[in-house]
């Protein structure tokens, strides 16, 4: 055998054992070059360990992390940026892995609050954009664009005062306060609303809509169903 083919034979070999490493790397273990991203609950703080409960029913259990955080507490919200080291409990029930914490970001989280006309005037009506809305469980989840500049803006979710109809859905609203910060930039933020002050005596879900005001005169309408 000529040794062009002798080389080019064992170019093919070292290439069908190098596409055999890679698969079984991508499908039989986890990579340390890999990451995902989520949101999350922070749960079972305990001393200077703690678990994160996903939105997407899985649960992370750090054993290594990289992050500037004061203080971590149960129920709080964040978005993390993890790595998965391996498999702690997964079967049709579970999805439980140890992971490295690459990031964790605090993200607003809070109740909803119940307008009266007192309160009116301080909640604020200034126009916001949603670009993404989404429900977890009890939580309901908002994406937002707004204008600033160097001000803390204050973002709320208003119910009005009484008793809920079972057969008329809750009326919320999303509503802003700019505090008459600058409009210089568009800016971006995370927001988490606590859904269960709307629970019924006696039902297991409710109905709800969410309105807004949007940029331009434009109008934001979001319809869901919180089942507990």
């Amino acid at each position: 055998m000529c040794m062009k083919n002798l080389l080019k034979l064992s170019l093919i070999a070292l290439l069908a054992i190098c596409l055999f490493s890679c698969d079984l790397d991508d499908d039989d273990s986890y990579s340390l070059g890999k990451f995902w991203v989520g949101f999350g609950l922070i749960d079972d703080t305990h001393e200077d360990t703690f678990t994160i409960k996903m939105d997407d029913g899985s649960v992370l259990f750090p054993v290594t992390s990289y992050h500037s955080w004061k203080s971590i507490d149960d129920y709080d919200r964040v978005l993390v940026n993890y790595t998965i080291l391996g498999d702690k409990n997964v079967d049709e029930e579970n999805e439980e892995y140890y992971v490295k914490i690459n990031s964790l970001k605090d993200i607003l989280y809070k109740g909803i609050f119940e307008i009266t006309a007192e309160t009116e005037d301080s909640i604020g009506n200034d126009p916001i954009h949603v670009n993404d809305v989404w429900q977890s469980n009890n939580l309901l989840t908002f994406e937002l664009d707004y204008y600033g500049y160097n001000k803390v803006h204050y973002i709320n979710l208003v119910r009005p005062p009484g008793v809920f109809s079972v057969d008329v859905p809750v009326q919320l609203e999303l509503r802003h306060n700019n505090r008459d910060d600058e409009e210089r930039y568009r800016l971006s933020s995370f927001v988490t609303f606590d859904l269960e002050s709307l629970q019924i005596a006696g039902q297991d879900s409710v109905q709800f809509v969410v309105t807004g005001d949007d940029f331009d005169g434009e109008d934001f309408t979001y319809s869901g169903v919180y089942r507990y």
